[in-house]
């Protein structure tokens, strides 16, 4: 691996970090550079890009559980309803972090909630991934 190679990837946790709190970044923009410019790292870059989302929704989650006795809006009924499996949605613009801060609320167990949370996201990113390469394929 080079030296932009380790900047890409280090790039895209940054950035997939930051997309996960309501902090702006554009993970899977940095995504689909990164498969762009070194198309054998597929895997290190969706791997990192999980990696890096799943710590940013465990950072809401963490503020959620810390902070709950703080929260006064309501938890999202999605939550509410289908309990910690509504974090495969918390890739989601907006909801995802609310989702997050609900889970840790809610004091679901934070293993369960990051997996669930891991699993959602990589699914996201295999979609990025797997739309960007039909697009270079037409």
């Amino acid at each position: 691996m080079t030296i932009a190679e380790d900047v890409a990837l280090a790039g895209l946790l940054g950035s997939a970090f930051l997309s996960a709190t309501v902090l702006p970044g554009n993970s899977e923009a940095a995504l689909a550079a990164t498969i762009a410019f070194y198309p054998g790292r597929v895997v290190a870059a969706v791997f990192i890009a999980t990696l890096g989302n799943t710590l940013g929704g465990m950072t809401s989650y963490v503020l959620g559980r810390f902070f709950s006795k703080k929260v006064t809006r309501p938890v999202p009924a999605m939550i509410r309803r289908y309990g910690v499996w509504a974090l495969l949605f918390s890739w989601l613009p907006v909801i995802g972090d609310a989702l997050c801060v609900a889970a840790g609320v809610l004091r679901h167990t934070w293993w369960q909630a990051m997996a669930i949370m891991a699993i959602g996201k990589m699914m996201r990113y295999l979609a990025v991934v797997a739309g960007w390469q039909n697009l270079m394929a037409s």
